[in-house]
């Protein structure tokens, strides 16, 4: 077959498949594409590519190695895997009340149906699932019911559920089907009473009750309502002793008994409706049953008659069946058990769990509830990938929303009519052992349509089947001639299986593993088989020793700035060889002159040489990078303005010589500074710039042409600075006196007020302070004196 080629140019890619493909120590081209989905082999013969010393492993590298180190495009194998569409039909596009009728197996809801991949070890191969639910899809409804005693009020509302289910169920499809069965308990002690009264009897009273029974097929699926009706019509109750019911038992039985039950391959719908828990795998000890359930259908005459042989189904076993079978469950169960049956319902994929009233007269509303719950989820699965394969999904579903790793596999409140996509992604990270195909299918959970796959692996090469056996280039027939080099038969060694295992003499052959006056064996960078050098590899992938006696490498050749040949040659046995452009032992020496060009267009200046790409300047008034620059010279402008202003201005220092010393260049007059010659023409040229006798600038350019010629090109115009304007300078001097005069009266008065302020309130402190004295005077004397006669008694 034809495989493209594809090659990894980036350095990165190169660093890293490599490192990978080299370090796989690939001895075939096989177990070399089986170690990267980036790495080649070179089949190109062995003189041809590989370098002396080398192993046969260096012709497993990344792509873009190969191609440097010399291997034609033609002479890589990379096979590449694809993907080829066997099945492809368009999903199925059509409206409820059409008067196309359709099959349901010719009813198309997922797109494609069969694949093919090839698969290379490593390299994902992607595709997309589409999935659209289809309009007025068939519907099978199986209502499975418990008959014990405490469903009494629930059977009669039953009776008529089959006329009026049908009715509703037509807003949905065309094409329903509905049938009945019903369930009580193992038929043994401690599940029920074995007395013989109360196996005829189970109800107490004067209840007229059914024998007990686990599970009876009253009626398989028909279209048929009014049956429906009739059938249940003459149904009775049962009992048991226990609460749990043994609806496990039923339920495996209406998933795998197919044939009986009349399921089509269109959307299966299982009813559980119960008000109780369920027995499950272990409890069946309790009456003595051991074996674990057999998972098979044993239904004779519509009635299960092995309850009594097999304990009841695990959990786990019953998802495996119902998911096989494609049969999607509704539980509907009474408030008291709605937190037992939710998380069943967690554990078994596409269920549904519904509060059941306490006589089932909602039963109707909760089925049409559940089915667009179940019905508006689609979750894919796939079934047991084989050994060494792995599997992802991405998911693109209504408004935008994605999904990725477990999310990925499902799409929710999806509408009839609605189209989703799934990105698939397959990959092989081994090869199987007997590299034979397998199958895998993707089905939608609830759905019985699927994706078949057929999985190839590429694990050897094209070039290995076009192998020439006891090929005479293989040391007279002793190995097989594929992909360019030998593979050795049992018991062969060598590059070329030229020693055998059994007759090598190591000391003998270690001889012709030495040079010339040493006593290194492959200069102690190899080992030596079968009297050849086969150098050992480093850590770093890109670093090799070669040689036929390992004496040279790609690593050790002189460096600059840290780089092996400066980055600016190959290192091939310790020597490096340059690319253009570039010479010296690390290749640090460039031969472009560019660096060398000076800004009058010659190389240094006229006064060096251009060595490596820097300037060596012979004149040692001239140093710099270019030999510009002369600390001690006098410029060019400087030596030439006295003759450009008196020839061009007629002023100067030389305006009375100038007819005799300075005619020596001719002159050009320019009417402004763009009208100059610009740098870049081939006469080296200076650009000037210098002050006249009365402080104007003016400009020129001096250049020598390649006859000797001096040539100086003027601005007719100098620019002269402008007068200062005496008016503003006057007025302003006089406006900042004023101002200053101003600030400090302002200063001053506002000090004097900060003081008197002061001083009157000292003033008035003071006064505050002040206090009067209110003694009499010493020196005064009453003129009125007051004489008590002593003897006055007051009578």
């Amino acid at each position: 077959g034809w495989y493209p080629l594809i090659f990894c140019l980036t350095d990165l890619c190169s660093s890293l498949g490599g490192s990978d493909c080299i370090k796989a120590n690939a001895k075939s081209c096989g177990e070399c594409i089986q170690a990267g989905p980036n790495c080649g082999w070179c089949k190109k013969t062995v003189s041809d590519f590989l370098q002396e010393g080398e192993p046969t492993s260096a012709r497993c590298d990344d792509l873009a190695a190969l191609k440097s180190k010399g291997c034609p495009l033609e002479d890589i194998e990379n096979p590449r895997g694809n993907k080829q569409l066997l099945e492809n039909r368009e999903v199925t596009n059509r409206k409820k009340g059409a008067a196309e009728k359709l099959r349901p197996e010719a009813i198309t809801q997922i797109q494609p149906q069969k694949l093919s991949l090839l698969l290379r070890v490593g390299e994902p191969q992607t595709f997309s699932l589409k999935f659209k639910r289809a309009e007025d899809y068939p519907i099978d409804l199986y209502y499975l019911m418990d008959l014990s005693y405490s469903m009494k009020d629930d059977l009669e509302n039953v009776k008529s559920l089959g006329t009026a289910l049908m009715l509703e169920m037509e807003k949905i499809t065309s094409d329903f089907r509905i049938g009945f069965g019903s369930f009580v308990e193992k038929t043994v002690m401690p599940y029920i009473s074995t007395t013989p009264a109360k196996l005829r009897n189970p109800c107490t009273g004067d209840q007229n009750c059914t024998s007990p029974f686990s599970y009876k097929n009253v009626l398989s699926l028909t279209s048929e309502g009014n049956k429906f009706n009739e059938l249940v019509g003459k149904q009775h109750i049962s009992g048991n002793l226990d609460s749990p019911e043994g609806g496990f038992d039923a339920i495996m039985q209406v998933a795998v008994c197919g044939e009986q039950i009349g399921w089509r391959n269109v959307t299966r719908l299982l009813v559980f409706s119960t008000d109780a828990g369920f027995h499950f795998a272990g409890d069946g000890k309790l009456g003595g049953i051991v074996l674990p359930n057999d998972g098979k259908c044993h239904l004779e005459n519509n009635v299960y008659t092995m309850s009594h042989y097999y304990d009841y189904p695990s959990i786990a076993h019953l998802v495996q069946k119902l998911s096989e079978n494609n049969i999607q469950t509704i539980f509907a169960v009474t408030e008291e058990f709605q937190a037992v049956y939710k998380e069943l319902k967690n554990l078994i994929p596409k269920s549904a769990v519904g509060t059941l009233s306490s006589n089932s007269s909602n039963v109707i509303q909760l089925i049409i509830d559940a089915y667009n719950s179940l019905s508006s989820e689609v979750i894919l699965e796939n079934t047991k990938l084989p050994k060494g394969v792995t599997i992802s999904y991405k998911s693109f579903c209504k408004n935008g929303v994605n999904g990725t790793q477990e999310e990925g596999r499902k799409c929710s409140n999806i509408s009839i009519g609605d189209e989703v996509i799934f990105e698939i992604n397959i990959t092989a990270n081994e090869c199987p052992k007997k590299e034979q195909n397998e199958t895998i299918k993707i089905k939608p959970l609830g759905f019985t349509e699927e994706l078949e796959i057929n999985l190839q692996f590429i694990c050897e090469c094209q070039c290995q089947s076009e192998g020439e056996p006891n090929s005479p280039a293989c040391h007279a027939g002793n190995g097989t001639f594929e992909c360019g080099a030998c593979r050795c038969n049992e018991g062969r060694i060598g590059r070329l299986c030229e020693c055998s295992t059994d007759e090598v003499n190591s000391e003998d052959m270690d001889a012709y593993c030495r040079r010339e006056n040493s006593t290194e064996i492959c200069s102690n960078n190899g080992e030596c088989i079968c009297g050849q050098c086969v150098c050992k590899k480093r850590e770093n992938t890109n670093e090799v020793y070669s040689g036929k006696y390992c004496e040279c490498d790609n690593f050790n050749c002189d460096r600059s700035n840290g780089l092996i040949c400066g980055g600016n040659g190959i290192c091939k046995c310790r020597v490096c060889e340059c690319f253009p452009n570039f010479t010296g032992s690390a290749c640090d020496c460039s031969l472009d002159t560019a660096p060398c060009m000076a800004s009058n267009g010659q190389i240094c200046n006229g006064r060096g040489t251009c060595e490596c790409g820097t300037c060596n300047c012979t004149d040692p008034k001239f140093q710099g990078p270019t030999c510009e620059m002369c600390q001690t010279c006098v410029g060019v402008c400087a030596e030439h303005k006295d003759c450009v202003q008196c020839r061009a201005f007629d002023k100067g220092e030389k305006k009375e010589t100038c007819s005799q010393e300075c005619m020596h260049f001719n002159m050009t007059r320019v009417e402004s500074r763009d009208k100059l010659p610009q740098p870049g023409q081939p006469d080296p040229l200076s650009h000037c710039k210098e002050k006249d006798v009365d402080d104007c600038w003016f400009y020129f350019t001096y250049s020598v042409n390649s006859n000797g010629e001096a040539n100086v090109h003027v601005v007719e115009t100098p620019e002269c600075p402008s007068g200062p304007d005496i008016i503003p300078i006057v007025a302003g001097v006089v406006a900042g006196i004023v101002l200053i005069g101003l600030a400090l009266l302002l200063i001053w008065k506002l000090l004097m007020i900060i003081h008197d302020r002061r001083e009157f309130a000292k003033f008035e402190k003071e006064k505050m302070n002040a206090k009067w004295d209110t003694g009499e005077n010493p020196i005064y004397k009453s003129a009125v004196t007051t004489v008590v006669n002593p003897k006055y008694e007051g009578k």
